[in-house]
């Protein structure tokens, strides 16, 4: 999916204006085919205001506790890719250069569950897809639903043959014991 960004802010006088007006190049990483990730916007501290359209550093992936982040991730239907294929260092190392702290969340020996310790909102764009949880629970998701992820351990399958466009806003929080 090509996604394209607007930002804006405020210039010298304190008039709004459009800062920055440009196309979102997708990641994507071999181990993964067909996945894309869109990083639009996010930081690791609360937001400053006025803006002059800057983007903020967002070295991880995933914000910290007092973060966010802004995005969409793409899931192509269903498709499956050795390891062995790739080589496991090289496909780790790309996924720690392109993504990082991505394999950190990521259950090797349960491929797509993964915990994170913030709230996500997801809203489903395009096409279909089910979310799992831990206890192995299901629920499918078409285009206009959303998910509240409350830092709960969860997967993605995309079992059509259709991808799947998600929007994500996720937001750090502090996980208690």
């Amino acid at each position: 999916m090509d996604i394209y960004c607007v930002v804006t802010g405020q210039n010298e006088s304190g008039k709004s204006v459009i800062m920055r007006n440009m196309p979102i190049k997708p990641v994507s990483i071999d181990l993964l085919p067909g996945y894309e990730f869109h990083r639009i916007w996010g930081s690791d501290s609360i937001p400053e205001l006025p803006s002059d359209g800057t983007p903020p550093p967002q070295p991880r992936y995933f914000p910290s506790k007092n973060g966010f982040r802004f995005g969409f991730f793409t899931i192509p239907p269903d498709t499956k890719t050795s390891v062995d294929q790739i080589g496991t260092a090289t496909a780790l190392e790309e996924i720690q250069r392109k993504l990082p702290g991505m394999i950190d969340v990521l259950e090797l020996d349960h491929p797509g569950m993964h915990t994170t310790d913030t709230v996500d909102f997801d809203v489903i764009v395009s096409g279909e897809v089910y979310l799992e949880l831990d206890n192995g629970a299901e629920d499918l998701l078409k285009a206009g639903d959303c998910v509240v992820q409350n830092g709960t351990r969860h997967a993605w399958h995309n079992r059509s043959s259709e991808k799947c466009v998600i929007s994500v806003a996720l937001v750090g929080a502090e996980r208690k014991p």
